[in-house]
């Protein structure tokens, strides 16, 4: 069992806290995915697991064994770094075979492992090649290729997409995901991109400031975020948040009232100011009593839809038209109350 699981896990670099008081746990066979913009610790918290950097305080244990004080050679992980970390004067068959020369292996279980590794990541045309020669997507696929000669018992990725193009990061998405599947083992896979995070993920922690905000499924983190935070960061375009009033049971986009129903009521007992969130794709033209007026600020034609931004009360939206849309000075906009959510303007947390 390749469980991977952090305790109270705490880093700082003298008095700044960079991982606050981490707790996690990574189900053996799973794909986790670390996700949080640039800065906010999820490289430190893959390069502690690794035993790249210290833990300053709280356990990490890798397949029950507590391993604070273990050799990152010895913890039986791959790591799979951003830049490949390629050796350049070695051919690709000498580049995935090191690390098993380090451990001494025979060359005849060497080269069984390295064109079995070479077969999965069809790499068996490129065995001769040096790095410079390949492309950004096959000197990944090198890299790859080094861990999984490893058999190791976690794989720990560090944004191994970030210097691919577009349509390459698309293309490796769906090998690194075929790659778990094949391999049926634990990884942990850190980015910034919250694409990669939904596409790939069994489960996603969300990070920020050095702490995870929420873990769940691709589809419980995006329909259901904690707080505004989350809701912020997953999702492109991202969740529109609009502060209203609540006045007798009621709240109002750009002047147009709208009634609470009687689980709202109960939800925002008390409440009279609130943030509502609500995701771009479930705004749409009127079709319902849910509508009202906006200004429109700007569209963008994106060939199977449109995006177009405009204002509720003082606050830039935006939304995911049909690809007929025709924008206006003045749109009429409608949405469904049961997509709604709701925020505590105070904690930014979700209520109910």
């Amino acid at each position: 069992m390749a469980e991977v699981i952090l305790k109270n896990a705490v880093k700082s670099y003298d008095k700044k806290v960079i991982i606050n008081n981490v707790n996690l746990e990574v189900k053996d066979k799973e794909f986790l995915v670390l996700v949080g913009s640039s800065g906010c610790g999820k490289s430190t918290l893959l390069r502690m697991i690794a035993g790249l950097e210290d833990i300053t305080s709280g356990e990490i244990f890798i397949d029950g064994k507590c391993v604070n004080n273990v050799h990152p050679k010895d913890r039986d992980i791959a790591f799979v770094f951003q830049n490949y970390a390629l050796y350049p004067h070695m051919s690709v068959y000498e580049n995935i075979a090191f690390p098993l020369k380090m451990r001494k292996m025979n060359k005849k279980d060497i080269d069984l492992k390295v064109r079995e590794a070479a077969e999965i990541l069809n790499l068996q045309e490129l065995l001769a090649r040096k790095p410079k020669q390949l492309s950004g997507g096959q000197r990944q696929r090198v890299a790859l290729g080094r861990a999984i000669v490893r058999n190791p018992k976690v794989f720990l990725m560090d944004e191994p997409l970030s210097n691919l193009d577009a349509k390459l990061r698309v293309q490796m998405r769906s090998e690194i995901k075929k790659l778990h599947q094949k391999l049926q083992t634990t990884f942990i896979y850190v980015t910034h991109d919250q694409t990669e995070a939904l596409t790939m993920g069994d489960r996603i922690a969300v990070i920020d400031n050095g702490i995870i905000q929420q873990i769940g499924s691709p589809f419980d983190v995006y329909h259901r975020p904690v707080n505004t935070f989350v809701g912020g960061f997953l999702g492109s375009p991202s969740m529109n948040f609009i502060n209203c009033d609540i006045t007798d049971g009621k709240f109002s986009f750009n002047n147009s009232d709208f009634t609470l129903t009687q689980s709202q009521l109960s939800l925002l007992s008390g409440m009279k100011n609130v943030i509502i969130g609500i995701r771009p794709e479930f705004f749409n033209t009127p079709d319902s009593n849910f509508f009202f007026e906006a200004p429109l600020d700007l569209s963008e034609m994106l060939g199977n839809s449109v995006l177009v931004y405009f204002k509720v009360n003082n606050s830039v939206c935006s939304a995911l038209m049909p690809s007929d849309f025709v924008p206006k000075d003045i749109i009429n906009l409608s949405f469904n109350p049961d997509k709604i959510m709701f925020f505590n303007p105070i904690s930014k947390e979700v209520i109910g």
